[in-house]
C-alpha cells in the first residue's frame, strides 16, 4: 500500500471513530429530582425506597376518569398498585369502590380493610385458594363475598371445581366467566360455549349465581400494523364480546333486566373504548404510577408516579475494572460518560436509572442485587449519600420489593404505605 492512500484510510478512520465517539449525556439532578435527593439525604431511610408522588397519583386520577366512557364504571387493578393505602387513595380521587384482585392473600387483605368494596377476580383461581380466602375470613367480617366478590372461571371444569366448594360451604358463590376477545390467554372463545356453562349455573341457584363476563384485551395494537390496525382489532375484539352479550340475552333474556359486570380494557386500552363500548366498566392501574413499559401514546397525558430511590455507597473517578488489561482507562478515554463510577445500595430491579442524566449500568462488570455499578461523566455530580433515582419498567412486582411505600407530597414524606400481603404458611 501506498504510503498517500496508508494515510488516508487512516485518517478516514480516526474521523469515523471520532464521529462515532459518544458525547457527554451527563448532568446534575433536574429539579424535581435535586429536591428528592435532598429530602431523602437529610430524611430519608438510609436504604432503597420506592417513592409514590402523590400529586402525579391525583392527576393521573383525574386524567382516567375524564377518558372514561360516558356511562362506564372504573374498576381498580389491585395488583398494579398493591398496598391498601395506595389503592384507598384511587378510591378517594376516583370515587370507585370496585378493585380487581389477582392473588388471594390480596382478596383477605382489601376485604378486611375496605369492607365495602365490590372485588372481581383478574384470573381465575386455584380452588384451593378460593378455599383458602373462606378459610380466612372472620366471621364477623363486614364483607359479604356472597354480594361483594366474583370469582372468574375460564372452564366447565372449573365452574363444576367451584360448585363442589361451594357445596362443600354451604355458599351461593358468584361467578363471572372469562372471554377470550382476542388475547389467546385462556377463557371462552366461542359465544356457543356459553350454553353449557350457563347451564349448569341455572341447575344450581342455591350454589351458583352468573354475575357477568371479563374479557382483556391487551393484544390490541399490539399486532404490527402491517397485518392488523389497532382499530380493526379493537373492533374484532370489540364484535367478540357483543357476541357473548348477544348469546346470554337470547339464551337468558332474564338477564337483561338484572345488573352485571361486563369487565374489560386494561391501561394500554381504556382511552381506546369509547360510547360504543360493549363494557359497561374499564379496568386499569397501571396508568396511575405509569411504569415505562407503559410509555404509549394512549397515554402520554398520564405522568411517572412512582420511583425508585437508591442511596449512593461508593463513589470513584475513574474506571476500574477486573482484569490485568487496563480496559477501563482506555474506555473511559473513548466515553466520558464511564469517568465516574457509583456503587449502590441494591440494584438488578426492573427498573431503569432516570436521574441523574447519564447515569448507566455497566455490562462488563456485570449486575448485582447487592452492590451494582453504575457509570456517569463528571457532570452527574453525584457523592456518598446522594441518591439515583430509577423509574420502574412494570409496578405489579416491583412495588412489593421494597417494605413500606414513601408517599411524597409538597416535598416530605406523608406517609409510610405497606404493600399488600404476599401470604402466610398454612
Amino acid at each position: 500500500m501506498k504510503r498517500r492512500t496508508f494515510l488516508l484510510a487512516l485518517g478516514g478512520g480516526l474521523a469515523v471513530a471520532w464521529w462515532l465517539k459518544p458525547g457527554d449525556r451527563g448532568a446534575p439532578h433536574p429539579p424535581y429530582f435535586q429536591g428528592l435527593n435532598e429530602l431523602l439525604r437529610n430524611r430519608g431511610p438510609g436504604r432503597p425506597v420506592l417513592l409514590i408522588d402523590r400529586q402525579r397519583l391525583a392527576d393521573n386520577c383525574r386524567r382516567l376518569m375524564e377518558r372514561l366512557p360516558p356511562g362506564r364504571d372504573y374498576r381498580i387493578v389491585a395488583k398494579s398498585l398493591p398496598s391498601v393505602p395506595l389503592i384507598q387513595a384511587v378510591m378517594a380521587e376516583t370515587g370507585s369502590r370496585r378493585a380487581m384482585v389477582f392473588h388471594q392473600p390480596f382478596i383477605n387483605a382489601l376485604a378486611a380493610a375496605e369492607p365495602g368494596c365490590d372485588l372481581l377476580l383478574g384470573k381465575p383461581m386455584p380452588v384451593n385458594a378460593a378455599a383458602r380466602f373462606y378459610e380466612e375470613l372472620p366471621a364477623d367480617a363486614g364483607f359479604d363475598p356472597d354480594r361483594q366478590l366474583q370469582w372468574l372461571i375460564d372452564s366447565e371444569p372449573r365452574l363444576r371445581q367451584y360448585l363442589g366448594l361451594a357445596r362443600r360451604l354451604n355458599r351461593r358463590l358468584r361467578v363471572n366467566l372469562e372471554l377470550d376477545v382476542g388475547l389467546h390467554r385462556g377463557g371462552l372463545a366461542d359465544p356457543h360455549e356459553l350454553d353449557a356453562l350457563m347451564t349448569l349455573i341455572d341447575a344450581h341457584p342455591e350454589h351458583l349465581a352468573f354475575s357477568g363476563f371479563m374479557g382483556y384485551d391487551a393484544h390490541v395494537g399490539k399486532v404490527p400494523a402491517i397485518l392488523e390496525s389497532r382499530e380493526d382489532s379493537l373492533r374484532k375484539s370489540q364484535a367478540v364480546y357483543q357476541g357473548f352479550i348477544d348469546r346470554l340475552y337470547h339464551t337468558h333474556p332474564r338477564y337483561r333486566d338484572q345488573p352485571l359486570t361486563f369487565n374489560g380494557a386494561g391501561s394500554p386500552t381504556f382511552a381506546l373504548h369509547g360510547d360504543e363500548t360493549p363494557l359497561n366498566e374499564l379496568a386499569a392501574g397501571s396508568a396511575l404510577v405509569k411504569p415505562s413499559d407503559f410509555d404509549l401514546d394512549t397515554l402520554a397525558a398520564f405522568e411517572p408516579a412512582a420511583f425508585i430511590a437508591t442511596p449512593v455507597l461508593k463513589a470513584r473517578n475513574g474506571l476500574d475494572l477486573p482484569g490485568p488489561v487496563p480496559l477501563g482507562d482506555a474506555w473511559t478515554l473513548w466515553d466520558p460518560n464511564r469517568r465516574r463510577t457509583y456503587f449502590i445500595y441494591g440494584g438488578y430491579w426492573k427498573a431503569q436509572p432516570v436521574s441523574p442524566p447519564g447515569i448507566e449500568s455497566n455490562s462488563l462488570y456485570g449486575v448485582s442485587t447487592n452492590q451494582m455499578m453504575y457509570n456517569g461523566s463528571p457532570a452527574t455530580d453525584l457523592e456518598v449519600g446522594d441518591l439515583i433515582f430509577f423509574r420502574p419498567t412494570q409496578s405489579e412486582f416491583v412495588l412489593l420489593q421494597f417494605g413500606d411505600l414513601a408517599a411524597i407530597e409538597d416535598g416530605a414524606i406523608q406517609g409510610w404505605w405497606p404493600p399488600l400481603p404476599q401470604g402466610e404458611g398454612p
